[in-house]
């Protein structure tokens, strides 16, 4: 305006079209428009939906545990039916027995009465008899008679009954897992590419089942769709196709086991040497040493999607265990605590499975703690899951090998219960794998087709659980 470019003040200021600005707010107001009702109107009634429906299935949820428990007590009821019934016919044939034993005794007693009886009315016959042969030829049988029996006594039996343990009839009746309640960080992403919707099969299905020649297997990483490389107790790592032929064997300069194996996007071979505290990768053949831990023992590892290494470890002493990120040697971040500087992993040196899953989060399965422990990139603790109640998996969950697919499925091998769990990525329990003769399921990997292959014994079985 004339003003503007008249005074002192404001002489110097860019000037500006106003039918351009007003253009260029109207085409923000347009977008923002189009943003609201498109994807942030939409996606906040999915929220709500979903609220919704949690709430309306609320009821329906917790009749089924009711019904679950309900019918647990029958069938305590039915047990306690049968004990009750197998210790009154127990009593029932000792019943029988001491009847039998008094009514022995007493029939011989009325024998010997009877003939007491007889030899009374002989004597009397001779008391009153005059005959001389007779009164001589008497012998007496007091002394025979006077030799009593022995008294029989028989003892009733006595029922103990066990004092009822109130807090341990309630252990051993059942568990009901304390409300687990997760929150996660919800960024809505306007330009996020769509993901293609699997969903899970009812009946996962066994594609094959490839046997290794390992003894104890705990490992397995894909190298592609139709190889894997796989490693157990002992110092050697075998690459086999799926059919179960030997391609090539590995021996670690360690005369102990690798800890863990993986395979970076480039198909070369990484393990943990937990004897002299290294990670190494393998190039044509030959052994680098990556990173080299001093103090700390590395457990298991695992590559992510932008290339970084994470390694799980513990402390020399076994008193504190971690996560660690690296970009080829170089260490990046380091995950231990949560917001209240508390350890996120138990401090022991028991194994602790590593993967990531494609929304970035690390996922680490905490044997020692009996938990899965997600953590977001930046190392925030977003949820953990300590199983699901179940009537047919009677052992703790305790978790072992761990992966994710392209769904964000994250799936973790349950050994004691030979079954699978699979969650979502906000940690909801949604399918067991417990069919396919799973016994003592270790090590999990998937492919890029979503492919499952679980560690066994000593053999790796490919799985087919989505559609």
């Amino acid at each position: 305006c004339s003003s503007c470019t008249a005074s002192k003040q404001h002489k110097g200021h860019n000037f500006v079209e106003v039918t351009e600005v007003y253009k260029t707010k109207k085409e923000v107001i347009k977008k923002d428009t189009k943003d609201f009702e498109n994807h942030i109107s939409p996606k906040y009634e999915e929220i709500a939906l979903d609220l919704e429906n949690q709430l309306a299935n609320l009821d329906g949820g917790y009749e089924k545990l009711t019904t679950t428990i309900s019918k647990q007590g029958e069938q305590w009821h039915r047990e306690i039916d049968i004990v009750i019934n197998k210790m009154k016919t127990e009593l029932s044939e000792i019943k029988e027995k001491h009847r039998d034993i008094l009514q022995k005794h007493l029939n011989e007693i009325k024998q010997i009465q009877s003939l007491i009886k007889e030899t009374l009315k002989t004597i009397r016959k001779i008391e009153k008899s005059t005959e001389v042969s007779s009164t001589i030829e008497y012998s007496s049988k007091i002394r025979e008679f006077s030799k009593l029996p022995p008294k029989v006594q028989v003892s009733l039996p006595t029922f103990i009954p066990k004092p009822i343990d109130h807090e341990k009839l309630y252990s051993l009746f059942g568990q009901i897992t304390p409300l687990s309640t997760a929150t996660e960080e919800n960024v809505l992403s306007l330009n996020q590419p769509t993901i293609s919707v699997r969903e899970l099969l009812d009946e996962p299905e066994l594609v094959v089942a490839i046997q290794t020649g390992h003894e104890h297997l705990r490992s397995v990483a894909c190298l592609n769709e139709d190889r894997i490389w796989t490693s157990g107790e002992t110092n050697d790592i075998k690459c086999l196709n799926i059919k179960g032929s030997l391609v090539r064997t590995f021996k670690i300069k360690s005369e102990e086991k690798p800890n863990d194996v993986a395979v970076d996007s480039n198909g070369k071979l990484l393990y943990c040497d937990g004897t002299d505290g290294t990670v190494n990768i393998v190039k044509n053949g030959q052994t680098e040493e990556l990173i080299t831990l001093p103090k700390w023992t590395p457990g298991n590892l695992c590559v992510t999607s932008t290339g970084d290494l994470l390694v799980t470890m513990f402390s020399d002493d076994e008193t504190q265990s971690k996560v660690v990120r690296y970009s080829g040697s170089t260490e990046k971040q380091t995950i231990q605590f949560d917001d209240e500087g508390k350890p996120l992993y138990s401090g022991n040196n028991n194994t602790k499975y590593i993967t990531e899953n494609r929304n970035h989060d690390i996922c680490v399965a905490d044997y020692g703690a009996g938990a899965v422990v997600v953590v977001n990139q930046d190392g925030k603790l977003r949820w953990r899951y300590t199983g699901h109640p179940s009537v047919t998996k009677y052992n703790p969950f305790q978790p072992w090998g761990i992966t994710t697919d392209s769904q964000s499925h994250v799936l973790t091998a349950d050994t004691e219960n030979h079954c699978i769990h699979i969650l979502d990525q906000n940690g909801q329990f949604l399918h067991y794998i417990d069919n396919c003769d799973l016994e003592n399921p270790f090590g999990l990997c998937v492919d890029n087709n979503d492919n499952l292959f679980v560690c066994e014994f000593n053999n790796v079985k490919k799985i087919k659980y989505i559609k």
